[in-house]
């Protein structure tokens, strides 16, 4: 007669354990078991489009799946954004993400999806410094001339923006309270239309990525001050960063990482992070990323999480220090 004994705590909880560990291998072995979507939140064109695809070539190259770019541009990125948070999370559908993601959180703006809650951070990918430049009618020939300028003319110096709450936006007035000065606010449907302005004179400064203004810088039609990351610029090698120009210690980069919407199974998550890390090793993709001003930054999940809740807390900061209003 054969007799059979209840299992015990223990060997109940092996197996339970087991079975889970069983799933996550086979959710892994499985992964990408399709095409996988990579959604840019913004319209093609500009850096977010550039690198994304680059990155979506090489993860296509890799994984034996096609990785396939779209561009769902609208609302500063929210609706791309929205369309990942509320994506199956298989692993099948990534955002390639920017700062943007932060500064449209900041302020207690209603989004139709929680920053933190509803997005898992897969890792970083690069990061490219803003610069400050200013008109050539502007007098002050070095930032610390142009910081004493603006104290001494409280608001009387203009800046313009690529629209209310973006990060031209919170990160010019970054600058200005680390510089303990007052300007006054001027957006545009965009950043570029701000470059006219500039080139007339009728603008005196804008904070654009190094990126989009090297060309202008280097013909003249405005001038460079200082670049906002700790080490100086390829693409403007001779302009210095802000903590040499005399703002020691004041930082500001627009940074790129993959998310997926939460409750995407670690193993994934973490084989994705992987799989960066060693596209961003590779000279070419380097190469690629030099020529839009941009450095690689692989970090790991954890790490990205960390910079999205820094980044957010300090444009509550900005806003609320500076008594913005964003609606």
């Amino acid at each position: 007669m054969n007799i059979k004994h209840p299992m015990n705590r223990r060997q109940t909880m092996a197996l339970g354990v087991g079975a889970l560990l069983s799933t996550r291998l086979i959710a892994q072995n499985k992964w990408p078991s399709k095409p996988i979507r990579l959604i840019i939140p913004f319209a093609p064109g500009g850096s977010n489009d550039i690198i994304g695809r680059l990155l979506s070539t090489k993860m296509t190259q890799r994984l034996g799946q096609p990785v396939v770019v779209e561009n769902k541009g609208g609302s500063g990125g929210t609706i791309g954004t929205d369309f990942v948070a509320k994506s199956q999370p298989d692993g099948h559908t990534l955002l390639f993400a920017s700062t943007s993601i932060t500064t449209n959180a900041a302020g207690n703006k209603k989004l139709p999806y929680d920053l933190i809650q509803d997005l898992q951070p897969i890792g970083g990918v690069g990061s490219t410094p803003f610069v400050i430049v200013v008109a050539n009618n502007v007098k002050a020939r070095t930032l610390k001339e142009f910081i004493d300028m603006a104290k001494a003319n409280p608001r009387g110096v203009s800046y313009g923006t690529a629209g209310i709450g973006g990060i031209n936006h919170l990160g010019t007035e970054l600058f200005a309270m680390s510089s303990n000065i007052e300007l006054t606010h001027i957006p545009y449907k965009g950043i570029g239309p701000s470059f006219a302005d500039v080139m007339s004179g009728n603008l005196q400064m804008i904070l654009p990525t190094v990126a989009s203004v090297v060309q202008q810088v280097k013909a003249g039609n405005m001038r460079a001050l200082a670049v906002t990351s700790l080490e100086r610029s390829p693409l403007l090698p001779e302009i210095p960063t802000t903590d040499e120009a005399g703002l020691p210690g004041f930082q500001l980069e627009a940074w790129f990482g993959l998310l997926a919407s939460s409750h995407t199974p670690p193993e994934i998550i973490n084989r994705i992070n992987e799989e960066l890390f060693a596209i961003l090793s590779l000279p070419d993709v380097k190469e690629t990323l030099a020529r839009d001003g941009a450095v690689p930054r692989p970090s790991s999940p954890e790490a990205f999480k960390k910079l999205i809740v820094s980044d957010l807390e300090r444009w509550n900061r900005v806003i609320k220090e500076s008594s913005l209003k964003l609606d």
